[in-house]
């Protein structure tokens, strides 16, 4: 399947966030290599904890000033905190933006996913925010589409010099964590009330829900492991081509006071949880996107076994095929990494657990077989 040969969404200018907490090596090569695409790096500067006090981020500056471009040092407040001590805060970031002062910081960014009731309360504080002396001048806040239907949503914008709509994570994790039709919705619906430019922020990346017997959600992974045990795992991927579709859409018909992409997280080569940095790349420069996948049965080190192996030939992750029937004459087999064995309805097959993307020109072992070579059959 190939992208649409549609023009890129070039007049938009493209951020990404730096999200991670621990700056490495590979986070440094990613900075440097994909600077060429990035007007501006979102940066994660510091967050709250449970308690409420906001626990700053260990950044690496010389590789962020490396990189030439400005940063926007984004400030994440805890959505699920009973309720925020302002006073606290605010000295804190007073505090934190002291630190800035030989650092070219171009702009603020609030994240709070507060509950639509609390808007009121958030413009209030954001409105404090900007009396405080030293800060920088631009104000960004992130939004939700739960608050389009708000009262108090052209209040919280007032307060703020530009909003950046999330369209991505913000269905309950037994949903998908992204849906080009219905970003579109919400994106098109908050262009109609806004009076400002606004920005979407867009995800490259999967997360990987556990859950208990009873259904009850124990852990979510994704920017860090969580170490929980559990019955059920799911994982929930930003499928790249359905990314695609949406900048297209976009593309033929912007929406007025769309100012620009903002991505959700910047990739990095250590980072198993986002897309590869070349499908990223690809897509944000709105590339023609081809996914190929080729099943191989290399002999294995056991005598009379034989590996299969999914290749990613394309030039775009790829997800993981449904199913895979084995060759006729297989009578012994098994499935590794992600898949199960299969015997039922009179053939052998290996059945995928759960959703995964393989990185373009990468390749994955999924089981193995005693019999002889023959054709697959794979089933998306």
């Amino acid at each position: 399947m190939t992208r649409s040969a549609l023009p890129a969404p070039a007049h938009w200018p493209q951020d990404a966030y730096v999200w991670q907490r621990l700056w490495t090596s590979a986070l440094a090569a990613s900075l440097n290599s994909s600077s060429d695409l990035i007007a501006d790096w979102r940066v994660l500067v510091a967050e709250t904890g449970g308690d409420g006090q906001l626990k700053a981020v260990a950044l690496n500056w010389p590789a962020l000033r490396m990189t030439g471009k400005p940063v926007i040092a984004v400030i994440r407040i805890d959505g699920t905190l009973a309720r925020l001590n302002e006073d606290l805060l605010l000295a804190q970031i007073r505090d934190l933006a002291l630190r800035w002062k030989q650092t070219q910081i171009a702009g603020l960014e609030i994240d709070y996913d507060c509950a639509t009731s609390r808007l009121a309360d958030y413009a209030q504080f954001l409105r404090r925010l900007r009396s405080l002396p030293g800060l920088p001048r631009r104000l960004s806040v992130t939004a939700l589409p739960s608050w389009i239907g708000s009262a108090h949503l052209s209040e919280l914008s007032g307060a703020a010099d530009e909003i950046v709509l999330q369209v991505h994570a913000v269905r309950a994790p037994r949903f998908a964590l992204f849906n080009a039709a219905e970003a579109r919705t919400w994106i098109d619906a908050f262009d109609r009330i806004t009076t400002k430019p606004f920005r979407i922020a867009l995800p490259d990346y999967a997360v990987r829900t556990v859950w208990n017997k009873t259904g009850d959600l124990l852990a979510i992974e994704s920017e860090t492991p969580r170490l929980a045990g559990g019955t059920y795992v799911r994982e929930l991927v930003a499928e790249p081509r359905a990314v695609a579709r949406l900048l297209d859409a976009l593309a033929y018909s912007p929406p007025r006071h769309l100012a620009g992409i903002v991505w959700f997280r910047l990739p990095t080569d250590d980072d198993s949880f986002t897309w590869g940095l070349a499908t990223w790349r690809a897509v944000a420069r709105g590339d023609l996107l081809q996914d190929s996948l080729a099943i191989v049965s290399p002999p294995a080190s056991t005598p009379g076994l034989r590996n299969i192996v999914i290749v990613d030939t394309g030039t775009i992750d790829s997800e993981l095929p449904r199913s895979i029937v084995l060759p006729a004459g297989c009578r012994v087999a098994d499935g590794v990494n992600g898949y199960a064995l299969d015997m039922g309805g009179g053939e052998i097959v290996l059945q995928r657990l759960q959703n995964a993307l393989l990185r373009a020109h990468h390749h994955q072992t999924i089981g193995w077989m005693r019999c002889g070579q023959g054709a697959f059959d794979v089933r998306p």
